[in-house]
């Protein structure tokens, strides 16, 4: 580096370092011609990386040359030191580069901070500048990877695509239209293969600006959307699961003296009351006319809830509410506890029945025993569940590998076998299907596809036909290796982005940081 250092100033909170660039003349930035003329000389400020807790500041005296070439517009320049000044800027190029790498993994303030606690002088404004993004390649990539994001969930969306070959994000559209990736695709060329959900909107732009490209449905989404179906088949048969276990309930338990209880009543919690009024308004707009979208945003519901509540009746929503009250620290011991007040016709203490569960593992407050007794005498209390697995759990029993399951979950999984065919036959559906996506059996995926638009249940018959409907990609998609796995990932630094920046930054930025690279 030639650069002569002159003096070292000891001022207060800091050095300051003065220089002078004694290197050759240099070249004219526009003709490359090397100068022969000094036409004046001046002093720049720059601000270097700092020494320990103290800030530097470089004060480098520079020439101004003469281009003497007579075709040339410039008339003069300024020297620039390599490895040390840049032109227009006011700080070293080590200074810039760790300003950049600060800027490109913490955003604006946050890197900000950063600086003044590293004595480095630096607003958020100056770093969010040194952000650019990179060019956009004029060819797409032969793998294509395309997901969607959300800018704000359930409002706007974006669209990441992403190299899947090299995992790396290509560009950033500013929403989920099919007309906007067509265009990108029409002028971005050369994708062969093009890795995307299960999303209409991306299909329709890759037949109309890439038909000779295949697509590859993504395997994670559809074991996403079976694990859908399957949750709802167990959720239409828990009346199955329920009869069932009351069955066995009976079956199993030890006669006890009869006692005549008073009639229960529907607890009234703020849920129950709450549905009550929701039915009744809906039900008074639809007498009225409304249909289901005006009434889902005079209500501010969503559409499947007002279609749900106009669908069903009053008595089931009440006991699908109860059935939603939450499981307290009692839950486990109710039966216990019903059953101690039956065999004592009702004069059991509460002292005496808490001290008993304590024993057995209770660990909350005896004023939640009494409460209990007192919803019994009072005929209240809500009736004790039936202990039966949720529709999510049983899924997750499904969709898991048989050889990760425990003994237990094994018996209660063949339980609810036993319990419905009807889930029966979605179970075996659903683990055929698994283990053609692990093994890569696209060829079987027609016949599967037939079994299940035979005799499934309705929740899989749907899932099959949606599978027809795409046959192609999916058998692509069962069938070669790539997959959008790549892009999940990109999906979800886009998100750790946006959330850093309180979802406040411009599609502009938040594009430009997706795109940099650390």
């Amino acid at each position: 580096m030639d650069v002569r250092v002159v003096r070292v100033n000891d001022v207060s909170g800091g050095l300051v370092l003065e220089a002078e660039s004694t290197g050759r003349p240099g070249r004219c930035p526009d003709c490359r011609k090397r100068a022969d003329r000094v036409h004046s000389s001046y002093q720049r400020s720059l601000d270097e990386r700092p020494l320990g807790p103290r800030q530097v500041t470089v004060r480098l005296r520079v020439r101004r040359f003469f281009c003497d070439r007579s075709i040339c517009s410039r008339r003069t320049f300024v020297e620039q030191v390599g490895g040390l000044t840049e032109r227009y800027r006011r700080s070293s190029v080590g200074m810039t580069g760790w300003l950049w790498s600060i800027a490109v993994e913490l955003g604006g303030r946050p890197a900000a901070r950063l600086c003044r606690k590293l004595r480095m002088a630096a607003g958020r404004t100056r770093l969010l500048r040194l952000l650019t993004p990179p060019p956009v390649p004029d060819r797409a990539p032969r793998v294509l990877g395309v997901d969607e994001f959300a800018f704000r969930k359930g409002c706007t969306y974006g669209t990441v695509l992403v190299d899947v070959e090299a995992s790396r994000v290509v560009d950033v559209l500013p929403d989920r239209t099919s007309e906007t990736f067509a265009a990108w695709l029409k002028d971005h060329p050369g994708a062969e293969i093009i890795c995307r959900d299960r999303a209409s909107a991306y299909t329709k732009a890759v037949k109309e600006a890439a038909p000779d490209a295949l697509e590859v449905a993504d395997r994670w989404h559809l074991l996403q959307n079976l694990s859908a179906a399957m949750e709802k088949t167990c959720h239409q048969h828990r009346d199955c699961l329920r009869k069932h276990a009351e069955q066995e309930t009976v079956t199993n338990a030890p006669e006890s003296p009869p006692m005549p209880m008073p009639p229960a009543e529907l607890p009234g919690t703020q849920i129950i009351e709450r549905t009550r009024h929701r039915y009744e308004d809906i039900h008074r707009l639809v007498e009225q006319g409304w249909s289901i979208s005006a009434i889902a945003r005079r209500l501010n519901l969503d559409r499947k809830t007002v279609r749900r509540f106009r669908d069903t009746d009053l008595d089931q929503l009440l006991a699908s509410a109860r059935d939603r009250r939450p499981n307290g620290v009692l839950e486990p011991f109710k039966a216990y506890l019903n059953a101690r007040f039956t065999e004592t016709q009702g004069q059991a203490s509460g002292t005496r029945l808490f001290h008993e569960i304590h024993e057995r593992g209770y660990r909350g407050s005896r004023q939640v025993v009494r409460k209990h007794l007192a919803a019994l005498r009072a005929g209240t209390a809500a009736p004790v569940r039936a202990d039966i697995p949720s529709p999510r759990k049983i899924t997750s029993w499904i969709m898991r590998p048989r050889d990760t399951l425990t003994d237990s979950q094994e018996e209660r999984l063949l339980q609810v076998r036993l319990a419905c065919p009807d889930i029966t036959r979605a179970c075996d559906l659903a683990r055929t299907f698994a283990d053609l996506i692990r093994h890569q059996r696209g060829y079987l995926l027609l016949q599967w596809i037939r079994q299940a638009e035979q005799d499934a249940p309705k929740p899989m018959q749907s899932f099959a036909g949606s599978l027809r409907q795409d046959l192609d990609a999916v058998t692509a998609g069962l069938t070669l290796p790539w997959s959008s796995g790549a892009v999940e990932g990109h999906v979800n630094r886009v998100k750790t982005l946006k959330r850093a920046m309180y979802g406040r930054a411009s599609f502009q930025l938040l594009r430009t940081r997706i795109l940099t690279q650390p």
